[in-house]
């Protein structure tokens, strides 16, 4: 399977899935015009990549400065992905790092903590 990277944008993130070591990584801004078109080929690699039985982990590194709603039940819909997968033993951690003086992305993280079961879901302050 091959890489799978985005240039990041003003209004989206920065997007780096590396298959090798099963670390993903988005950082930046997301509120695409149209989330669905921006972030479907996303969930196809992903996809792709969490049926490959050789991957034997995968951690998720996220910090995402701000976000709409539109993006916000997008990465529901991702955690939900992975938690489906967690849940089916697959060891599956995601890093949500927020600055200290982000409070809504701090906020933002604590729910979607409470939204997954399986996923080692860590809430990650980083200074400026």
């Amino acid at each position: 399977m091959t890489r799978y990277t985005v240039q990041g944008t003003k209004s989206s993130p920065h997007i780096d899935f590396d298959p090798m070591t099963g670390v993903l990584r988005m950082q930046g801004e997301s509120y695409p015009e149209n989330c669905s078109r921006f972030y479907g080929p996303m969930f196809e690699w992903l996809n792709g990549f969490l049926h490959d039985p050789g991957v034997p982990r995968v951690r998720l590194d996220m910090e995402i400065v701000y976000f709409n709603s539109s993006t916000s039940k997008t990465f529901m819909d991702l955690f939900d992905l992975l938690d489906d997968h967690a849940g089916q033993g697959r060891d599956i951690e995601v890093n949500w790092r927020y600055h200290e003086d982000n409070e809504t992305a701090q906020e933002c993280g604590e729910e979607f903590l409470e939204d997954v079961r399986h996923v080692r879901f860590n809430l990650v302050e980083v200074g400026d």
